[in-house]
Formats: structure tokens, sequence, C-alpha cells
């Protein structure tokens, strides 16, 4: 069924459509919607879920790997701040195992004090052992919620996941989004039943402490989770296609990149825009390609590294900054293909933090930039800001 509706409403009903049994949430902007519509639905009956109203982010996490050991299947959003606040949690919640799904609508950090769209607040919880989804629109938005949840439960993954959808640009815009039957959802997704759950009959410890002689292999096989995470996502997003129509069959979404000279790399609502971009220098003659990102946790390297084998100039435009030559997402591109590296341009540019607008403008002056290093056969250097307040594209 079609309905009308912003990322954060898709959100609240992705939670509803998979029966999510207990929601903790704090409000923030601009996640509140979510956390306000699932509270309607709690109370109208719509949803049978636990609602708990806690007194910070980092409350929230912590009640939900809580109810994740009883065996519940658990929902909560945050933003920016929020989300830092929920920092020491999330590593609980990966370290633990707990299949948390958690949409975060994507939000700068202060100082100073900014509420509008840029991924540094995401990019900074990124080693946590979060698995991380960037949704391009709102139709997304519901459907890797729904996604995260099969794979996040699987019993060979466990772990908890983030559906970052950007602030405002998706979640206070109205789109139409194809929303399930909840039967439907229902044959997607399992019912959560994780063989380690709290069982009153049979007392046990969780989360003690462990010794110098066996922490490193816990972090180990969080870490072979993650890499099996891969398979997971892609034998997901097949039987996602099949149930309802919609490809979520890779990593990451390859656009026009069959004979591309050069390819951009980038997440989130900006990749519709690229894509706009490159159909109107494909119009000019000009062989470029979009490589969106959709999964940064786990990073799809071997996809790259395919990608990589045709396509010689990349270039990756990032939403955040590390304070060092890269962005993060660029930062990891260049490790994928660092076996390549002789072969392989790859260049940073750094845009949209704090809401600034990316204008199909802007992206066409990055494939123009791209082709001329693609000529030239060099990098002229490692990372360009963009669209400063000078108009300029430099560092």
């Amino acid at each position: 069924m079609l309905d009308l509706m912003t990322a954060n409403a898709a959100a609240a009903k992705a939670a509803m459509l998979s029966r999510v049994e207990v929601i903790a949430a704090y409000p923030i902007t601009p996640q509140t919607s979510i956390s306000e519509k699932l509270a309607e639905m709690v109370a109208n009956g719509e949803l049978k879920a636990k609602y708990i109203k806690v007194e910070s982010e980092h409350s929230a996490m912590a009640a939900l790997i809580g109810a994740s050991y009883m065996g519940a299947r658990t929902f909560t959003a945050t933003s920016s701040q929020g989300l830092a606040l929920m920092h020491e949690m999330l590593y609980w919640a990966a370290g633990a195992r707990r299949p948390v799904v958690m949409p975060v609508v994507s939000r700068a950090l202060g100082p100073p004090w900014n509420i509008w769209t840029d991924h540094m607040d995401v990019m900074g919880e990124r080693d946590t052992g979060w698995m991380q989804f960037f949704c391009e629109n709102n139709q997304e938005t519901l459907d890797l919620i729904l996604l995260a949840y099969r794979v996040a439960e699987d019993k060979d993954i466990m772990l908890p996941a983030m559906v970052i959808e950007d602030g405002f640009i998706l979640s206070h815009t109205f789109e139409k989004v194809d929303v399930p039957a909840i039967e439907e959802v229902d044959f997607y997704l399992h019912a959560f039943n994780p063989d380690v759950k709290v069982n009153f009959r049979k007392p046990r410890r969780y989360g003690s402490l462990v010794m110098p002689d066996w922490a490193m292999e816990f972090r180990y096989n969080n870490g072979l989770a993650m890499d099996r995470a891969k398979k997971k996502i892609v034998e997901a997003g097949v039987a996602f296609k099949k149930a309802f129509g919609r490809d979520y069959c890779s990593l990451l979404e390859a656009y026009r990149c069959d004979d591309a000279e050069v390819a951009l790399v980038i997440a989130g609502s900006a990749a519709g825009t690229a894509k706009v971009a490159a159909d109107r220098m494909r119009e000019r003659g000009r062989k470029v390609g979009v490589i969106k990102l959709r999964v940064f946790r786990p990073f799809p390297s071997e996809e790259f590294r395919q990608i990589a084998s045709t396509v010689r100039t990349i270039g990756v435009f990032d939403r955040s900054y590390t304070y060092a030559e890269s962005g993060t997402i660029c930062g990891e591109v260049r490790n994928s293909l660092f076996s390549l590296a002789k072969d392989v341009h790859v260049k940073g540019y750094i845009g949209g933090l704090g809401g600034r607008d990316i204008t199909e403008a802007d992206l066409e002056r990055i494939f123009d930039d791209l082709l001329a290093i693609s000529h030239h056969g060099k990098v002229d250097r490692d990372m360009q800001w963009i669209a400063l307040r000078d108009g300029s594209l430099r560092w």
C-alpha cells in the first residue's frame, strides 16, 4: 500500500511492522517524531509493546540491553548528542551480542549548536561494533529497518544495527512509501528467539569479568560475526526482493559504472542528487558513475576492489571529517584499495556539514575534477572541501 510519509514516520511504521516488544526512547531533534509516533501507536493499541520513558539516551540503551537479554525484540531511535551520550552502552550492546535495531537521524554535533544533518555523529561510532546502514530515501528507511532485524537477530550474527537517515532532508520530508502488509513482514521476519536469554530456572551471569587469557577472543568472535554479516545481508536482500520486489541484494549500489571512467562514492540522501548529476554528465558524453554506499559496517572492501578493477579514478564524498587526511569513508575506501594503490587514483571531498546544501552543480564540479585526474594520471591533492562560503572547490 502506498502512503505519503516522512522518513521518521516510516521508521516508526517499520518498528510496528516488525512487532517490536520493548521501546525505550528519549526525545532529541530531529528524531523526536519517531518516539512520539511509537508512543501513540502503543497508547491506541496499534502496537502491543512496552514503552519505557527514560531520563536519557544512555538509559534507553541500557534498558534495551536488559530487555534483549529477556528475549524481547527491542527498538529505539536517537540523533547527534543523544547518540554520543549512548557511547558507553553502544559498546556494551555490541560486546554482549544484543541485536538492538536503532534508526539514527544523523545530525551535526556541537558546538557550535546545529540541528541539521551531517554524518559526524554516526561516524564517531563506527568502531563500536554496530552494523551501519545508510538510507537514500524514505522507502529505504522502512525497508532497511526490516532487513536489519533479519540480519541482526540471525543466530550466526547477533549484532546491533543502526539505520541512518539524514536529518530533516529525510526525517521531515514527505515521500511516497510502499508499506507492506504486516502479514507479509511476519513471513519475512521470524519471531526473535535467541539461544541465550534469561531463564530464572537456570540462573547464570551475563557480561561478567573476563581475564586477559580470554578477552581478546571475545573481540575476535565479534569480528567474525561482522564478517559473516556481509553474506547474511546479501541473503536478506535476496529474500527481501522476493518478498517485496525491491532490491537490496548488495552492500553498495553501482550506478552507471559499467563503462565509467570515473566514479563517486557517496552515502545517504545525497546519493540521489549524485545520480541526477551523473545523468547530466552522461548527456554531455562524460563517462561517470556513482557508487552508493548502502552498508558502512561491515565495510564492503571486496565490492570496492571489484569496481576498482575497471574504474581507475574514484572520488569519495564525505559528510564527515576526521581531522586527518580525509573524511571517514574515504579513509576506508583507500584502505580497501591499498593493494591496488599504484593503479587506482582516490581523492576525497568534504561537504554538506551542518546541513550545507549539496547541489547537482557541486557534484558535477567534482565529476569534472575526477575526469581531470583521470586524464592527467595523478591526484593533485588528497582532499578538498567543497561549497565553502566563498563558493570555491578548495582545501
